[in-house]
């Protein structure tokens, strides 16, 4: 038979094409190196290497590297496409071996500093890690911050539980409590330090310049009761109800339909069984019985719908109860629901929003409006730039800009329309907004904060003006100094991170949180990975740990089971230094699954590199014990088993 195997060609013709490209873009970073010198005479000394690497890789990235990518690997095993952490060094390492394959030696020029090594790089990312986050003390590499809810003030088992589990950092946010509760919550942690013999790292989080919408006018003061049903209208639970007794009302102990505050004394007389009677605010006749006292308060069920206001009267259908009437209760929060192509006013004050109003036909007579927090934008937006509210769930163009309010129309929702709520995000990517990251209230957290933190988190930071103001404002508190991580949250904070970065490493330890939220509302859904992908790289150039933040594991963390696209995402943190969780009331399982995806993860990937451990599948399917497939082995195999 003749041999129809293809003739393999060695790439050796290339081999000089490919070095010249590569000794050009060697010459290339070095000459940028130059020129960039400047902007790393005042970095730390212990991050001096690394912002020379840093800006080596911003040389290396100015080229598109594809073509020689493509070539490098046609000629044999090289690349640079794992180059970050130490540039110049994987660059000289592939001239070397092209020059010796045509029979040369090539050494790095005399006089030139000595580039860093992948040991090296490694080694310093290690470091600036430990100096950042803390020791490994949980046997990962990825370290796991959680965010406290306001539980953590005067609930220690629950801060415990958090450390027992594998929290590394615990973080506050200061928009959140107030410095009681925070140093409440700091004790809670030595404590349980203290127990547990374990260290973990206080992280606070300036709350920063947050643009949100303004207040509403309150809906209406009822309470909708309707017993749940199925897809078919077949009722599947009554509505529940907890009644509380008003003059110190307490909070359901499990979630309820609705909550009406009686007075104590008749609610005291009530049992199990009791039906009471009323009519609602359509003078429709009801009745729910009392299925549980407790001495917080009584639960109830109702099989039909009703609208209950305060003033309306419950009389029990024992006589020696009697009767009581539901006092005042908070109006029904309010909502303005957009659809697409509607038209929203924003106006720069605090009036309460209201919304549109339709004449009799259905044509809108006024579109709805609602305020803005921080006026100061209004001179900084213009017509056709982009607007966001509520996390990226709406978005609108902006169409004209008056002194005093600013017309929207409505270009995303749901096609069955969104609800708009008081206190959401409005986020404006394409707008060049002056504000700066830091507020008064921040200036005065910032108090507390030096004197209790190890990290400060800067909200909003957009450029290096924020960043110096930051540290001008630590400098001036005293000689103790939290370390600063940048919040990247915004398009131009990822314009700037470069910049940002070799300022944040003139302290001798700072980091960087991938904010995806407001992140992916900025530079758009479509961009997320594209972006957390490049600041990763930058980071990693820098040697500069990274916090993989927002809405990690959030529906395990809120409801107690996660969604499988969840946990490949958490999977996907054993990319960065430190995975963040938000607070939910199973944290304390969202961190114990986090904990386990890190374990398993970090043997098989390190930033972009596979590591290549035993695979127990390959173990499988060429053990001798596995069943034949095909043939009279596999009806031996099934006789004998």
């Amino acid at each position: 038979m003749a041999n129809t195997r293809k003739r393999v060609t060695t790439p050796a013709d290339g081999i000089d094409e490919v070095l010249a490209e590569l000794l050009d873009v060697r010459k290339d970073i070095l000459e940028s190196l130059v020129v960039a010198a400047p902007l790393i005479q005042e970095v730390h000394p212990r991050f001096l290497e690394s912002a020379r690497n840093l800006l080596h890789y911003l040389a290396l990235r100015r080229r598109d590297l594809r073509s020689l990518q493509q070539r490098l690997a046609a000629i044999g095993p090289a690349s640079l496409g794992q180059a970050e952490s130490h540039v110049l060094a994987t660059l000289d390492a592939l001239i070397m071996i092209f020059n010796r394959q045509k029979g040369r030696n090539w050494l790095q020029p005399a006089g030139e500093l000595p580039s860093i090594g992948f040991t090296r790089g490694q080694e310093l990312l290690h470091a600036h890690t430990e100096e950042l986050l803390g020791g490994n003390a949980h046997g990962r590499s990825v370290r796991i911050m959680v965010t406290m809810p306001s539980e953590a003030a005067h609930d220690y088992t629950l801060v415990h539980s958090l450390l027992e589990q594998g929290m590394d950092c615990m973080r506050i946010n200061c928009a959140h409590d107030d410095a009681g509760a925070w140093l409440k919550m700091i004790e809670n942690l030595r404590r349980a330090e203290k127990a547990m013999k374990r260290k973990c790292r206080v992280v606070m989080d300036l709350a920063g310049p947050k643009l949100r919408t303004g207040p509403l006018e309150p809906g209406a003061v009822v309470v909708r009761l309707r017993p749940h049903r199925d897809d078919y209208g077949r009722q599947t639970a009554p509505a529940r109800i907890w009644l509380t007794a008003a003059e110190s009302p307490e909070t359901p102990p499990s979630s309820a339909d609705a909550v009406l505050p009686v007075a104590r004394a008749w609610l005291s007389g009530l049992v199990r069984s009791d039906v009471i009677n009323f009519l609602d605010a359509r003078e429709s006749p009801r009745d729910f019985r009392i299925v549980d006292v407790t001495e917080r308060g009584c639960w109830a069920e109702i099989h039909k719908s009703a609208y209950i206001v305060p003033g309306t009267e419950l009389r029990a259908d024992r006589p020696r109860v009697g009767k009581t009437t539901v006092f005042p209760f908070s109006a029904k929060e309010n909502f303005i629901f957009l659809s697409q192509g509607d038209h929203l006013i924003v106006t720069r004050d605090q009036q309460p929003g209201r919304q549109a109003t339709f004449d009799s036909s259905g044509a809108i007579l006024t579109p709805a409006v609602i305020g803005c927090t921080i006026p100061e934008v209004f001179e900084d937006v213009r017509s056709g730039e982009s607007i966001w509210f509520d996390d990226g769930k709406i978005g609108g163009v902006i169409e004209k800009v008056e002194p005093g309010r600013v017309f929207v129309r409505i270009t995303q929702a749901r096609l069955r329309g969104e609800k708009l709520r008081g206190d959401k995000g409005i986020n404006l990517p394409e707008s060049n907004l002056r504000l700066a990251a830091m507020t008064d209230k921040d200036i005065e957290d910032l108090s507390f904060v030096v004197g209790h933190a190890d990290i400060v988190e800067l909200s909003f930071a957009n450029n290096v003006r924020d960043v110096i103001m930051l540290q001008q404002h630590l400098a001036r508190l005293g000689k103790k100094q939290p370390a600063i991580v940048l919040k990247i949250e915004t398009r131009r904070a990822f314009d700037n991170l470069p910049e940002m970065l070799l300022m944040a490493m003139r302290a001798p330890c700072c980091g960087v949180m991938i904010a995806r939220g407001d992140l992916a509302v900025e530079c758009g859904f479509e961009r997320l990975a594209e972006v957390q992908e490049e600041i990763l790289w930058i980071c990693e150039a820098a040697h500069v740990p990274v916090i993989w933040a927002t809405q990690v594991l959030e529906t395990l963390a809120k409801e107690g089971q996660p969604s499988r696209a969840e946990i490949t995402d958490a999977a996907m943190g054993q990319r960065a230094e430190c995975v963040m969780l938000n607070k939910g009331p199973h944290v304390i399982s969202a961190v114990r699954v986090l904990d386990d995806i890190l374990r398993r993860m970090q043997s098989h990937q390190t930033k972009k590199r596979d590591i290549l451990r035993e695979l127990h599948l390959a173990h499988g399917f060429l053990s001798e014990s596995r069943p034949a497939t095909s043939g009279k082995a596999a009806s031996k195999k099934t006789t004998a088993g």
